[in-house]
């Protein structure tokens, strides 16, 4: 990508919702550009083990799996949002099946072929529609394939978008946008990139916590890109929590998840002197939902003070472990842990951020000419706790909604006007990196500790004042030392964590993946409404 350049369509993002939504487009005469911050396979898209939902079942209904989304959000989701997600299930996994998608198979009894559907926690029917235990990368590589090799599409990887730019509406009140300013990580020049139309596709914000199952992508980029800008941001509060992410001090083990499988098939939650503890918090022990999983075991470590518990399942043969869990054993083994002879450390890990950048049934935001689709957006469709597999279904129905909807706008939105080039002739290379890094590392703690799964005012307020501090510094450090990803990285989450903070704080009442002690009931004494801040 040159110093400055102009395009129709700017796309931040390579997971399954920004190339979907590029390959639509570009199906059509327009030049496309597609920002990875780092390598295409980076984002959380790659590492989805589940799959998609979709009702492909004959005893399934569009109206079942209406129910089962609208019961998982508690009283927040949107049922237009959700009725017209769950009807294009089917187109959605047909559109995937035509760009080279293999979806794992089956034989019926009349010895004809259909797609395996997995059943998952929230479903009441078999409308997994999946590849093994890794759709997402099956996704994520059939999509670059294709984006590869289309002409109207051009991807730029270890692109990194430092701000949005925008210009006021000269008619309304309102603003547009007209192109981002964009790091290249690799010759560390900041760029000009102008565009008729930007998209936000840049995924969730769980590495603002200590302990995630997310990529180390997953900094809330895009939310705080709009945020800046000035749109809103929605229901920040309910961050999904997996309850069992393998802990080890190695930095490659800090994302991997222990499926729930592992429960299912028998497995027991002990603390460290092999006591259980599971039948304490609900009749149905280890097979709880995962909310009040994940809580029982933050009570646990936070009550007693150790750093994990124990998911014990070697009670098991040696056969039926390496059977069931072949990825789970290997992965373990690397680690040093053999789970046929001794229990797995686990924590809970945030994993989903089901809310984020307000936008409509088509995806716009408040910022004319700026979309967001995927996890950045709240759409309305998860309210206040995502289910399983709704989220990949998520990219692609908005992926395909906004495409329509900037085909039909694109003709009459003018060209971007003269943008001015990034001026860093007042800024020096840093030479106190450590201040990043400690930051980032202070953040991330004070964010489990204090705003994690579960939480009080006294914690909330604790975490904000710590917030303003780290705001203080991080301003005065881009203010004064040449951007570098972190330092971008850092600046977007500490933005998050206060929009989660302030979401939280304005809750009075414990709903979904929101649990405060100081409201432990569901308020039901009025609708449930959503949380929105304005900038």
């Amino acid at each position: 990508m040159p110093y400055s350049t102009n395009y129709d369509v700017l796309v931040i993002g390579s997971g399954g919702a920004g190339l979907s939504l590029a390959l639509k487009l570009a199906e059509h005469p327009m030049r496309i550009a597609v920002l990875s911050k780092f390598a295409l396979t980076s984002g959380s898209t790659f590492y989805a083990q589940g799959g998609i939902s979709a009702v492909f079942d004959a005893e399934d209904s569009i109206e079942s799996h209406i129910e089962d989304t609208l019961d998982a959000g508690a009283g927040l989701c949107n049922p237009e949002i959700v009725r017209l997600t769950v009807t294009h299930g089917k187109s959605s996994i047909d559109w995937l099946r035509q760009q080279g998608v293999l979806f794992t198979e089956e034989q019926t009894q009349s010895g004809e072929t259909k797609l395996h559907l997995n059943r998952e926690g929230g479903h009441s029917h078999r409308r997994i529609v999946h590849t093994n235990d890794a759709t997402g990368k099956a996704v994520s590589l059939s999509l670059i394939e294709r984006a590869k090799e289309h002409a109207n599409i051009e991807l730029f990887e270890h692109h990194n978008v430092v701000d949005l730019i925008t210009i006021p509406n000269s008619a309304a009140s309102t603003k547009r946008v007209i192109g981002a300013y964009v790091l290249d990580a690799q010759t560390h020049q900041v760029k000009t990139v102008a565009a008729r139309v930007v998209v936000l596709a840049t995924g969730g914000a769980n590495k603002v916590y200590l302990y995630s199952t997310n990529p180390q992508s997953s900094t809330g980029d895009g939310i705080a890109l709009a945020w800046r800008a000035g749109c809103r941001v929605s229901n920040m509060e309910f961050m999904q929590f997996h309850p069992t992410c393998l802990y080890h001090p190695h930095p490659q083990a800090r994302s991997f998840l222990i499926s729930e499988a592992v429960r299912g098939e028998g497995g027991k939650l002990i603390l460290p002197d092999g006591s259980p503890f599971m039948q304490n918090f609900d009749p149905r022990g280890e097979l709880a939902p995962r909310d009040i999983v994940a809580r029982a075991i933050d009570h646990e470590i936070k009550k007693r003070g150790i750093d994990c518990v124990y998911l014990d399942i070697s009670h098991k043969s040696e056969q039926f472990i390496r059977e069931h869990f072949p990825t789970i054993y290997q992965q373990c083994l690397e680690f040093g842990i053999d789970i046929t002879k001794e229990p797995i450390p686990v924590v809970p890990a945030a994993h989903y951020t089901c809310g984020g950048v307000l936008t409509d049934s088509h995806a716009r935001t408040d910022i004319d000419n700026l979309y967001a689709i995927g996890e950045v957006a709240c759409t309305g469709l998860h309210g206040a706790n995502r289910m399983a597999s709704n989220s990949l279904l998520e990219c692609l129905v908005f992926a395909d909604l906004a495409s329509e909807d900037i085909l039909q706008k694109l003709p009459a939105i003018p060209a971007p006007p003269d943008i001015p080039d990034w001026d860093e002739s007042q800024v020096s290379d840093s030479d106190e990196e450590v201040v990043v890094s400690h930051n980032w590392d202070e953040l991330r703690h004070f964010m489990w500790d204090y705003v994690g799964i579960v939480r009080t005012d006294k914690r909330l307020n604790r975490a904000m004042n710590r917030v303003e501090l780290l705001k203080k510094e991080i301003a005065e450090y881009y203010g004064n030392f040449r951007v570098t990803s972190d330092l971008l990285e850092l600046r977007n989450l500490v933005i998050v964590a206060e929009l989660i903070i302030r979401c939280a704080q304005q809750r009075k009442e414990s709903r979904g993946l929101h649990y405060t002690l100081d409201y432990p009931e569901t308020d039901n004494s009025k609708p449930a409404q959503n949380t929105i801040l304005s900038p």
